[in-house]
């Protein structure tokens, strides 16, 4: 399955939910980040201040190559969430997010419903609690 991605912004709430499936190969990514960019500019929240959904339940393995570009999309600080939250089937490709997103505070469901509640929900804004250097930046829900 080629690469495909659905980026919707709502700016009354400042919730970006982004869908991602299939395979995607460096072009795919460059033009992904592209979409992204575009739609982080209707965002009426200051910078830094929006909530992101991913639902990735759909995403094939991926190659080490394009876990590594998107490891470097979700650490961009221009375009960093106050909040992230994954949707996500019980795969390997889990495992390959979690080692992408390590460089961020990120939560994991299996519900996008439930990952909604959370971004919306007051607190666990940038650090979870009890939380020590060097442990892995994710949860799953």
């Amino acid at each position: 399955m080629d690469a495909v991605y659905t980026i919707e912004v709502d700016p009354i709430r400042n919730i970006v939910r982004h869908y991602l499936a299939g395979f995607f190969e460096p072009a795919d990514v460059e033009r992904y980040v592209a979409a992204r960019n575009a739609a982080h500019a209707q965002l009426t929240s200051g910078p830094n201040q929006h909530v992101t959904l991913v639902d990735v339940r759909d995403m094939k393995i991926q190659q080490q190559d394009i876990v590594k570009a998107f490891g470097g999309v979700l650490a961009d600080p221009r375009h960093r969430s106050r909040k992230l939250a994954f949707v996500v089937a019980l795969s390997l490709a889990r495992t390959q997010l979690q080692r992408a997103t390590v460089s961020r505070d990120a939560r994991f469901f299996t519900s996008r419903d439930e990952a909604e509640a959370w971004l919306m929900a007051a607190g666990e804004e940038e650090e979870f609690p009890g939380q020590r250097d060097g442990e892995p930046h994710a949860r799953v829900a």
